[in-house]
């Protein structure tokens, strides 16, 4: 819920939190992406419309490179034991087709540049999203690059 209210998110109980969280499950379309072992949940990746996140805006004041109707990955949580093994390249891999699916013409995603801090990431870290194809679009601060995919086709002239 962090990446949907901002601060507000740390005054709110746990449970309230949650509650909200499940109503916006029950409303749909799915928030995010869960990535398995077998039966077991091994990962999370939440994935939705920009506009679903104005707090963007507002409190982290990230302001929107150009009025694309963009889709955004926020936040990332990988279960212990899972980490350093691929799973968020997975889910990042996993969103850029379901985005592209949903009809979004870019994702952005606002990773750590790790070379510029030594703070742990919830967000990703850029060389993982470069790999994934995603290019620097833009800056917030220095260690929190806009990174972007563009979606859209580009066709080939025929011949």
């Amino acid at each position: 819920m962090y990446w949907r209210t901002g601060a507000a998110y740390r005054k709110v109980p746990r449970e309230e939190n949650k509650a909200s969280f499940r109503q916006i499950v029950k409303r749909g379309p799915p928030p995010g992406l869960l990535a398995f072992d077998g039966d077991v949940a091994v990962g999370w990746c939440q994935l939705t419309p920009r506009e679903e996140l104005p707090w963007l805006d507002r409190e982290w004041r990230l302001k929107r490179l150009d009025p694309a109707p963009v889709w955004s990955i926020s936040c990332f949580y990988v279960r212990v034991g899972y980490r350093k093994q691929g799973v968020t390249s997975a889910l990042i891999a996993a969103a850029v087709k379901a985005a592209k699916q949903a009809g979004a013409v870019a994702l952005e995603a606002y990773p750590l540049d790790a070379k510029k801090t030594t703070s742990g990431s919830f967000t990703g870290y850029v060389t993982t999203f470069e790999r994934a194809g995603f290019n620097t679009a833009g800056c917030h601060v220095p260690q929190r690059p806009i990174m972007r995919h563009d979606l859209r086709r580009v066709r080939t002239p025929t011949p």
